[in-house]
């Protein structure tokens, strides 16, 4: 169970080398977290998470998962939540893909779409189910500042966070009152393997200020977090632009 500042015993990562996942695990096992599991692909990446946030003090396992087999979702996860209460899971896999090369492979344009909204609404609903069944628990998922608004330079990776954030809030009203708490994060551009070699945005952040972000949520149980917290008004702006100015800005 979550103790009374909302930090979680026990934390399910979906997408177990996620920067910001780790990132996240680090500072909840340094607050109280003692249970880890990491949910990914078998990869030397993945024992090398699970050995580092061991020496951390976690009981940390692995469990194989795969975004793009939502077919193997019930059963993986299920393994998980047999094990015990789970009291969060963040969901933070998801890939960046190339939009210069996806608008002309279309099959590496749906494999984008498929791994960050069809797996995430497959892993999210089966964890929302559990976490409904066990009365209690955080579903956190994170989002992106793209999917607020789409831009030429990345909408086939903006339009699937797009869906993936409106999924997630009509999940959180679907669970409202149930004790599931969904939370969506909103970063902006994050230095990471991810966006290596890409120019930096504006209000760049790091994994490590979308971890503490996270745990302010939770402190708080919001329902929405932008990292950091000035694009919330910097995308109500924007949001409201004319689509022909818009289309012109250097974004």
């Amino acid at each position: 169970m979550k103790d009374a500042f909302g930090i979680p015993q026990s934390l399910l990562v979906l997408g177990g080398t996620s920067e910001i996942g780790l990132a996240t695990a680090r500072r909840l096992i340094a607050r109280r977290t003692r249970t880890v599991w990491l949910a990914g692909r078998p990869s030397p990446g993945l024992e090398s998470a699970a050995a580092g946030l061991r020496e951390l003090g976690a009981d940390v396992r692995t469990v194989d998962f795969d975004a793009l087999d939502p077919d193997a979702h019930e059963a993986a996860l299920g393994k998980v939540f047999a094990e015990g209460d789970i009291d969060m899971v963040l969901l933070a896999f998801g890939v960046l893909g190339d939009q210069s090369h996806d608008e002309n492979e279309p099959g590496a344009a749906v494999r984008v779409a498929q791994t960050n909204y069809t797996g995430a609404v497959s892993s999210g609903l089966v964890c929302a189910r559990a976490l409904q069944a066990q009365g209690h628990g955080s579903l956190v998922v994170l989002s992106s500042v793209a999917g607020e608004r789409a831009r030429r330079a990345n909408f086939i990776y903006g339009s699937s966070k797009a869906g993936l954030d409106a999924f997630t809030q009509g999940l959180g009203d679907a669970l409202y009152g149930t004790g599931v708490h969904v939370m969506v994060v909103r970063p902006g551009f994050v230095r990471s393997r991810m966006t290596e070699g890409l120019e930096e945005a504006p209000l760049a952040t790091t994994p490590e200020a979308v971890a503490t972000a996270i745990e302010t949520g939770l402190r708080r149980r919001s329902e929405t977090v932008w990292v950091p917290g000035a694009l919330r008004l910097v995308m109500s702006a924007l949001r409201h632009v004319p689509r022909g100015v818009f289309r012109r800005l250097p974004l």
